[in-house]
């Protein structure tokens, strides 16, 4: 900081303030200062000043080894926004989502200084683990369900399943048939409870709720018997990926999608649009979500010790219509 100093003709407080984008310093004294720094490739030392005042300007993300798009956007959009807030990432993965990896997870993160963890936490055994973070320590997870005296962020998954089950209904369509998730994910039941309060509300027949993975073999598999069944013209998938293997199964069968069955997945991945036909879908904002959670983090660790930021922050859902959805013929 010394050789900058002298290279830009200012104080060493000067580049200091510089550094550290205060913003009393004249533009044309800043220019010159970085000007210094790119002439004599100056970095700054990031472990001197952790030592210097105690935080890394480092967040945790605990997320787990997945293709799923859902899991899989949340630490993109996670990640993005902590970036953009200057912040740097050590993300900790785990294979399985049970207490013990979740909480060694934890303490990686912890051994590595960060200031906060974020979990991508789609099962209850996540914020469980995060429950025994040091004390001290600002967590907030992502995605899943609410955690009483927690604070999480969400996507209103029973929301999404009411506008899509609306939708069909509003369409003509008697009742809809639905092709859950794993329902020991509280992503999946929430989907699930939406779907049923809809039909129950509009006095509509509730068929038996199917569930398997979150993948296209899945949907095949229960679009398949979906498809020998003539009563049914309406399906909501609990994801993109199921409504994928059910568009399979009824072109198999020779199902015509939208004329006789109409599908509507969850989650508007970027290839949904270019399913064939286009697949109706709700949509789920992971950049907002990223946001949403950093901004809770943030504040978390603003609060004086005994306050506590919202235990429950949502975001609501969208429905994207396109071309897999139709009045029922009849």
């Amino acid at each position: 900081m010394r050789d900058v100093a002298k290279l830009a003709g200012v104080s060493h407080q000067t580049v200091s303030r510089v550094i550290n984008e205060h913003p009393n310093v004249r533009a044309e004294t800043r220019e010159r200062v970085l000007a210094a720094m790119r002439s004599l490739n100056y970095r700054r030392n990031l472990a001197a000043r952790t030592l210097a005042t105690r935080e890394s300007h480092t967040l945790g993300i605990v997320g787990f080894e997945t293709t799923l798009f859902g899991p899989e956007s949340m630490l993109y959009g996670i990640e993005s926004a902590a970036r953009a807030a200057g912040y740097l990432v050590s993300v900790a993965t785990v294979r399985d989502l049970s207490h013990r990896p979740v909480l060694e997870a934890v303490d990686r993160l912890v051994q590595h200084g960060v200031d906060g963890i974020i979990a991508i936490a789609p099962k209850p055994a996540v914020t469980t683990a995060l429950t025994h973070a040091p004390a001290g320590m600002a967590c907030v997870a992502v995605g899943g369900d609410r955690q009483a005296g927690f604070p999480t962020v969400r996507v209103d998954n029973a929301a999404g399943a009411r506008l899509a089950t609306r939708h069909l209904l509003d369409l003509g369509h008697p009742t809809v048939h639905h092709v859950a998730g794993p329902l020991d994910w509280p992503e999946a039941q929430a989907r699930v409870d939406g779907w049923r309060e809809t039909l129950y509300a509009a006095g509509a027949v509730v068929p038996p709720v199917t569930a398997g993975w979150w993948d296209a073999a899945a949907g095949y598999e229960q679009g398949r018997r979906l498809a020998a069944d003539p009563a049914v013209t309406a399906v909501f998938c609990a994801n993109d990926r199921i409504a994928l293997g059910v568009l399979r199964a009824m072109h198999e069968s020779g199902r015509k999608v939208p004329e006789q069955v109409s599908v509507v997945g969850f989650d508007d991945m970027p290839d949904s649009g270019y399913f064939l036909p286009p697949l109706t879908t709700v949509h789920q904002d992971f950049a907002e979500l990223g946001r949403r959670a950093l901004a809770l983090l943030l504040r978390h660790l603003g609060l004086p010790d005994g306050e506590a930021p919202p235990d429950d922050v949502v975001v609501a859902p969208r429905l994207i219509p396109r071309a897999s959805v139709a009045t029922p013929l009849g």
